[in-house]
């Protein structure tokens, strides 16, 4: 017999309230009853896998976190967890390394949930040439690499924007998972010395990444690009973090580089 988890209302109270539900909006989301939501968060009702699913699912919540719900339940994780270089996870490694090869000459990282490089094009080296050799041991976390003033942060022009724009994503990914290690990244990041938070100017409509290197002053506009309708924890933590020239001088200094 399967053994309830005295902590899986609990879980449920928590991710309903992060998402800011009430018992009966999430019951009208879910397809249930209000009084049934209240059963499940105070232990008064057992729920059944496709209940925990369900709730999941309109709750949304990461698939990681979808697996300990059912652990509390005493159920067994509904999404397998591969590593990238595991035989079922050959198709995404290879869609990763095309789409690498495909931002040439323009730098691209792949990192999981908690901002560790997984991979990066030869492209990002000359963002990261002449960072600490220490921030450059893996597992490399990008936003302390970036951050860190023994890393990138000495050569980020518009350090203030940039930093905002980082820890304000961090911020919101913390919102969306939960997860404690992001908060502890997060203060550690915050207490980095650097430039107070500047808000973008009105004339832009992205905040650039302004960076001084080796091939001179480069101007960047990121994109973040996702996996769709992930049925894997790894592929689900997974982003490709891009950066395309802002300017022609950039574009031009790209091409050079990577000729």
């Amino acid at each position: 017999m399967t053994t309830v988890h005295p902590d899986v209302g609990s879980l449920v109270r928590e991710w309903r309230t992060r998402r800011r539900l009430s018992q009966l909006e999430l019951g009208l989301r879910a397809d249930v009853s209000a009084k049934h939501v209240s059963f499940v968060e105070t232990g008064r009702s057992r729920p059944t896998r496709e209940m925990l699913l369900n709730l999941s699912e309109h709750l949304d919540i990461p698939l990681r976190e979808r697996n300990e719900i059912l652990l509390a339940g005493g159920f067994a994780p509904a999404y397998p967890e591969h590593s990238i270089s595991d035989v079922p996870m050959a198709a995404v490694a290879s869609a990763i390394s095309q789409i690498l090869g495909a931002h040439q000459p323009n730098p691209a990282v792949v990192v999981d949930r908690q901002w560790s490089m997984v991979d990066a094009n030869p492209a990002v080296g000359l963002l990261i040439e002449g960072c600490s050799a220490e921030l450059l041991e893996p597992p490399v976390n990008v936003l302390r690499l970036a951050l860190h003033p023994a890393g990138m942060a000495r050569r980020i022009v518009n350090l203030g924007q940039w930093r905002a724009h980082l820890l304000d994503r961090l911020q919101h990914q913390i919102a969306v998972t939960g997860d404690p290690k992001l908060v502890r990244l997060a203060e550690e990041l915050a207490g980095y010395p650097g430039a107070d938070h500047a808000r973008a100017h009105t004339s832009e409509l992205i905040v650039p990444l302004q960076i001084d290197t080796a091939a001179g002053r480069l101007n960047f506009l990121s994109t973040t690009t996702v996996f769709g309708a992930p049925l894997d924890v790894t592929v689900a933590d997974l982003a490709i973090e891009a950066f395309y020239p802002a300017d022609e001088a950039t574009r031009a200094t790209l091409a050079t580089v990577g000729a």
